[in-house]
């Protein structure tokens, strides 16, 4: 074998052992938005369940929310062959979301399997709305347990730990983005749109002044045209006239 080869031998070695490294990393219960997670604002995540047994089925999922870190606003989005059931506890310290004041929060999502299941090689996202996020934190962590069919329970609960390898069982992870404006997003769009509104109102103006003037432009040359054919026409009337008297 000469080096060319055993080179490329080692590096389909290599290539090989981080895809199964890869995929051992991320097999696990996981968070991420449908888009932007901003602080102070609302937001839709997914929360992955992967299946990582040969033999056996998920069949339900266990979310905590957390207690640190409360949201006023939580809701499961309908998940064909899924029940989910939404756990409220109440709050030592009332929030005040838009003047109104919450007194209970959610403390936990369960999905629980009613005629679906996560098969062998499967997964499933369970799509929620949070919100209010909160502003004093980069991230949320959310521990969640998962549940087989042969009662076999893995507890993705650890936190990680910056600049520390990644936990055997990491908890998922929400990362927050900075807040936008209005928490709502949308506002520069607005702008643009109005700017946009602007400078076409602008431009349409100037196509009408420019149509208005072409028109008049126009009409002026028409009105010329007309008045030179009529003073040529009388003076050729004219010059038949003064031919016919100098003849008589």
């Amino acid at each position: 074998m000469n080096n060319f080869s055993r080179l490329a031998a080692a590096g389909a070695v290599a290539a090989s052992s981080v895809l199964l490294l890869s995929g051992t990393a991320f097999a696990h219960v996981s968070v991420q938005p449908q888009g932007e997670a901003a602080k102070g604002g609302y937001a839709t995540v997914n929360f992955k369940v992967p299946n990582e047994r040969d033999n056996a089925s998920t069949v339900k999922l266990e979310v905590t929310v957390p207690a640190e870190h409360p949201l006023s606003s939580v809701m499961p989005q309908p998940v064909p062959g899924w029940k989910a059931e939404v756990t409220k506890t109440k709050l030592a310290k009332p929030l005040t979301v838009h003047g109104k004041q919450i007194t209970e929060a959610v403390s936990k999502i369960t999905w629980t399997a009613d005629g679906g299941k996560i098969g062998p090689g499967e997964f499933q996202q369970f799509p929620v709305s949070l919100g209010k996020l909160p502003e004093d934190t980069d991230e949320l962590v959310f521990k969640a347990l998962q549940t087989y069919d042969n009662k076999e329970v893995v507890r993705w609960i650890e936190e990680p730990k910056e600049g520390a390898a990644e936990p055997e069982n990491p908890a998922p992870v929400l990362t927050l983005s900075a807040a936008t404006g209005d928490h709502h997003g949308g506002g520069a769009s607005d702008a643009k749109s109005d700017d946009a509104g602007k400078h076409g109102a602008a431009h349409k103006d100037d196509s009408t002044e420019s149509a208005s003037d072409s028109e008049s432009s126009d009409t002026t040359a028409r009105v010329l045209a007309v008045v030179g054919i009529l003073v040529g026409a009388a003076g050729v009337a004219f010059g038949v006239l003064a031919g016919r008297r100098r003849s008589a």
